[in-house]
């Protein structure tokens, strides 16, 4: 299916082993799964699925409108064009931890984060976020952590504590989210240097750091990020705002000149696409359309 020589076991065990090495693992955003191929091709260490494009993609903002059978379907079509582990955004859980992590364990991801936030939940670098309690959390990540079958399948504790609570409470949460069996930590909106060192000092487990644009967190190199003690980083968005704003800026230059002559230049060309979805490989003899089904999962 799709040409990918690795089964989800065997990307989790990867995933798994490079953590080992502690060096920065680098994982941009992918907004559909034509953008997964293209960061797989470029050489990316993992592709990361966001809540936040899965919400814009659909047309409405990131406060908990999107469901489970949405998220799920989308990780699915996402990680599997790729060899690479794909990571997906839970958010708070769906409602059902168990649920959750069962249905994108089935769907070939290699790890899913919640966050301790209400279920309706807003954008992690907005203002007025609301949390659950430590002890609720708490909860979630033992049931998430209960629920999968592959123990390499990794449980990412997201908390959203730094700009509700400040960052002692962050770091409290940090620790119990750990003892209850996370096998990364993700702080959320942290703001510079310091506070991302010190969150580093408090904390026994692999750490993934946010690297979203226009938000609260300085935007800091893999480089600084790695001798920091960070583990992993997201790009979450990224390939969507350079997408929209290159579409947006194409459109109004169509709408104005009442052709595209001028912009054929900023375009992906026939060529390039066809070389990214691997068109001729498609064209193999004896193979039939029945062949490249691309419903169902593994």
């Amino acid at each position: 299916m799709h040409f990918t020589k690795k089964n989800s076991s065997e990307k989790r065990i990867e995933l798994k082993n490079k953590l080992k090495e502690r060096k920065i693992l680098r994982f941009p955003g992918a907004y559909n799964p034509l953008s997964a191929k293209l960061i797989s091709e470029i050489g990316f260490d993992g592709v990361y699925v966001s809540g936040a494009v899965m919400a814009n993609d659909l047309g409405v903002p990131d406060i908990g409108i999107t469901t489970l059978k949405e998220v799920s379907y989308r990780a699915n079509q996402i990680s599997k064009v790729t060899d690479l582990p794909t990571v997906v955004d839970a958010d708070t859980g769906f409602g059902d931890c168990k649920k959750t992590v069962e249905t994108f364990e089935n769907f070939g991801l290699s790890g899913c984060h919640i966050e301790d936030q209400i279920e309706q939940k807003r954008c992690g670098h907005l203002d007025n976020k609301e949390l659950i309690s430590l002890d609720k959390m708490v909860k979630k990540i033992k049931t998430a952590s209960l629920s999968r079958k592959d123990n390499n399948f990794l449980i990412i504790a997201r908390t959203d504590a730094n700009s509700v609570e400040g960052l002692d409470k962050t770091i409290e949460r940090i620790k119990a989210y750990e003892d209850a069996g996370a096998d990364i930590i993700f702080p959320e909106a942290l703001k510079d240097e310091k506070e991302f060192e010190r969150v580093r000092k408090n904390t026994k487990v692999n750490l993934l750091a946010n690297m979203t644009e226009f938000g609260k967190s300085k935007l800091l190199s893999a480089n600084t990020l790695e001798k920091l003690g960070y583990n992993i980083v997201i790009y979450p968005v990224s390939t969507q705002r350079l997408a929209m704003k290159n579409v947006e800026d194409g459109l109004r230059v169509i709408f104005k000149d009442g052709h595209q002559n001028n912009i054929i230049d900023k375009m992906q060309t026939r060529k390039r696409l066809y070389e990214l979805v691997e068109y001729e490989k498609y064209n193999t003899p004896g193979k039939k359309i029945t062949d490249f089904k691309t419903e169902g999962h593994e």
